[in-house]
Order: C-alpha cells, then structure tokens, then sequence
C-alpha cells in the first residue's frame, strides 16, 4: 500500500510535466517509467509512508489515493504552466509579425501551432531537459511529504493559491521575453499604417510584409540564446522559492 501511494504521486507528476505527458511517448513507457522511480525511490522513502493509511479501510485507501493524485497533479501542473506560458506568448507574437497564416504540427503537443511557436518552444524544452528539469521536479515531489504527509487530504486552497502564484510569475517572465517582438509589431504595423494613408493606391500591407517576417526573424536571431537562458534559468525558483 506504501508503495502504490508513492507511485500514485510520482505518477500524476509524469502524467503532467512537459516532455513524459506528450502524446508522441507510449503511455506503456510513461507508466513503466512512473514503475521504475517508484521502485527506486521507496527505500528513501519508506519512513515517510509506512504506516499511514489502514490497507483494511476503503475509505481510507481511496481518500489517500485520491490525496496523492491531487499532490502529484498540482506539482507537474507547475512545470506545465511555464512550459504553456512561452507557448502563449510565442503564438501571441507569431501573430503579431506575420507568422501565425500557417498552422503547422506541435512537436510536443496535439494542437497545431505556428513554426515561430514550435520553434522557441520545443528549443526551450530541451534546454529544460539539458538542465534535468525532470530531477528538480521529482525532488519537488519527495519534498512534499513534508508539507503532506501520505494518507493526509491537502487543503485545496493551498494548492490553488501555489498554482495562482505559478501563474503570476510564468507569465511575467513569459512576456518580458516576448516583449521586444510585440513592441517591434506595434511600431512596424503603426508606420505600415500611416504609410498606407500616404499611399492608399498601393497595397502597403502586402508591400511590407516581407520585411517584418525578415525582422523578426532578426531579433529572433539576436534574441533566441537570451531567451532561451532566462527561461532554463527561471525554473528551479518555481519549486524553490530561490
């Protein structure tokens, strides 16, 4: 019983975080993986858990079981909202220069989204993955039992509060780093727009579309290893605090 809750709450965190909940790995995989951390971590962890949860009382058991899931949960939904932050944002600006006409094949997800898009996302994932993202979010998850022991319910209210917390501080950074493409789209779509009253005979959008693609993707050149650093670089403060 100790061992299946622990593989409860490690594999809700798999079943969310970026990377190991894509639809391309085999849920065989995800679950023999979910099997695998389990058995490695319960001997570091058997402290914690035996003895918690009466294996006589099914109240007991299914109130655990669904305690850990919502522990598990509310842990992997933290690295996928930072991971959807950079999406929205990227998407967001994908259409402000000119590059949202086209949908294209998610590499990670199911949805279509543009290539700028999956190009700065997927990129970021894998710096995620470079810096073992997935150590710091399953150390997140041992440390938890501090704060909720096995076979304790948590209190909604602080998990929603952690996840609103999550919320404010991914988007911020999401935008500060997609800040300079919005800020070019604004000016570069205000100077097409007054030159179109100069010259209503002349297609001025059509004319001009070409040479915002062309500047964004400069400052995409220039700005992609800057964004690509904050972003790894901001990811242990969601679980630390630091």
């Amino acid at each position: 019983m100790a061992g299946f809750l622990l593989f409860c709450r490690v594999g809700a965190v798999l079943m969310i975080i970026p990377g190991f909940s894509s639809a391309r790995v085999a849920v065989r995989i995800r679950l023999l993986a979910a099997v695998a951390l389990t058995v490695a971590l319960f001997p570091l962890m058997a402290g914690d858990l035996l003895g918690r949860v009466d294996p006589d009382s099914l109240d007991n058991v299914s109130r655990a079981i669904v305690s850990e899931l919502m522990i598990g949960a509310a842990i992997g939904l933290v690295a996928r909202i930072y991971i959807l932050a950079l999406e929205f944002v990227m998407s967001a600006v994908a259409m402000s220069v000119g590059y949202g006409g086209m949908l294209g094949p998610n590499i990670e997800g199911q949805e279509p989204q543009a290539a700028l898009t999956t190009l700065v996302s997927f990129t970021a994932l894998l710096i995620l993955f470079a810096a073992d993202f997935h150590h710091i979010v399953l150390r997140a998850a041992l440390a938890s039992y501090d704060i909720f022991p096995a076979g304790s319910f948590p209190d909604p209210a602080v998990l929603l509060a952690d996840l609103v917390d999550t919320l404010a501080v991914t988007f911020s950074i999401a935008l500060r780093l997609g800040s300079p493409f919005i800020g070019f789209a604004i000016i570069a779509n205000m100077l097409v727009g007054a030159l179109n009253k100069l010259a209503v005979q002349i297609p001025i959008y059509f004319v001009a579309l070409p040479a915002m693609l062309l500047g964004a993707l400069a400052m995409l050149y220039f700005n992609l290893p800057f964004i690509l650093s904050v972003f790894g670089g901001n990811f242990a403060a969601l679980y630390t605090g630091n």
